[in-house]
């Protein structure tokens, strides 16, 4: 994939994606060294251990904190649902946002249990995108504006950045997006999403593939690819995950149309989601080889399709124990415990 000057929106996005920041090594050896004085044996807490070291050097700071973690849940409608695509009518979105600012999903009860806070995003949900058979889903400018809005996810502050979506129909653009940067059979990308059937599948890789055919010629960009085949909470989820960058924010990606909205953004430079982590693989069997194409490992495999950031809110909590665990165990010293070889 290419990168190139246009003189449009994607400019101001294309010149932040040059100069992305890397990870402190400093910090990272100060959690090494104290992990070593920690009274357990070397490696017994496993990933958790390589967990806080990794929030401590995307932090840029010793020691790590999960402080003020905030789930970031962003809604969209697509005109390709016209296109039978979807089990549920666009207005299940609106219903869902409702849902959620009412307390009642289960993103919601997962954010009580960790103390995590939620903030949710309405992208112009009366306005779908436009339908990609037929149309590019976004103009440049509307697509490059929705990204911008994802950066305020992380506006007034948070240590740990968990992104998730909403959007009936949104399987569908994830699976176009992912046939649009990496080829293979339309079929190799969809899949049952909110429970459509037999039918309802062939109509999804029939959408997935008259929408890159009609799109091609313009795919070998990854904005392109998004802005034609996308979404509005994908565009937003690859907007906050480039700001956490900026900003020195770990993130944990959700599932398979949030790691869709990641993909573009690897697309663009490998290592621009070294600061994420995969929360989740889901039960959308794309997803699973979507993440290896990433190059990631998923904290939890639960067999879990929801979306709304469920995934990435629950490996939040494993991520703040991790956390936890580094910063207030007691080290050998501390605690008069003999250490190795004493």
């Amino acid at each position: 994939m290419t990168i190139a000057a246009t003189g449009l929106p994607f400019d101001d996005i294309r010149k932040l994606m040059q100069d992305l920041l890397a990870a402190d090594p400093a910090a990272a050896a100060q959690c090494k060294a104290r992990d070593a004085q920690l009274t357990k044996p070397p490696g017994s807490l496993g990933k958790l251990e390589s967990m806080a070291e990794w929030v401590a050097a995307w932090q840029g700071n010793y020691p790590p904190k999960i402080a003020r973690p905030v789930v970031a849940v962003f809604a969209g409608n697509h005109g390709v649902v016209a296109q039978g695509v979807a089990a549920y009518p666009a207005e299940v979105t609106k219903q869902m946002v409702l849902n959620f600012q009412g307390g009642g999903a289960a993103v919601n009860q997962i954010c009580k249990t960790f103390d995590l806070g939620l903030k949710v995003f309405e992208l112009a949900l009366e306005n779908p995108t436009k339908d990609i058979t037929e149309n590019a889903a976004m103009d440049e400018a509307d697509c490059a504006a929705t990204m911008a809005y994802g950066m305020e996810a992380i506006a007034g502050g948070c240590d740990l950045l968990c992104i998730g979506e909403m959007g009936i129909g949104n399987t569908t653009i994830a699976a176009a997006i992912c046939h649009g940067l990496y080829g293979g059979r339309p079929e190799d990308w969809v899949g049952p999403g909110t429970g459509v059937d037999a039918e309802g599948l062939k109509r999804k890789a029939s959408a997935v593939a008259r929408a890159v055919a009609l799109h091609k010629a313009h795919l070998s960009d990854p904005l392109e690819v998004l802005r034609r085949l996308g979404g509005r909470e994908l565009a937003a989820m690859a907007g906050a995950i480039l700001a956490a960058r900026t900003q020195r924010v770990p993130v944990l990606i959700d599932g398979y149309v949030a790691s869709a909205a990641a993909a573009v953004l690897h697309a663009m430079r490998p290592d621009a989601l070294d600061h994420c982590l995969a929360a989740h693989c889901s039960a959308e069997p794309a997803h699973r080889i979507l993440l290896r194409k990433l190059g990631k490992e998923p904290i939890l495999d639960l067999g879990m399709r929801l979306g709304e950031a469920s995934g990435a809110a629950l490996a939040a909590g494993l991520l703040k124990a991790a956390v936890n665990l580094h910063n207030d165990m007691a080290t050998f010293a501390s605690a008069g415990v003999s250490g190795k070889d004493q």
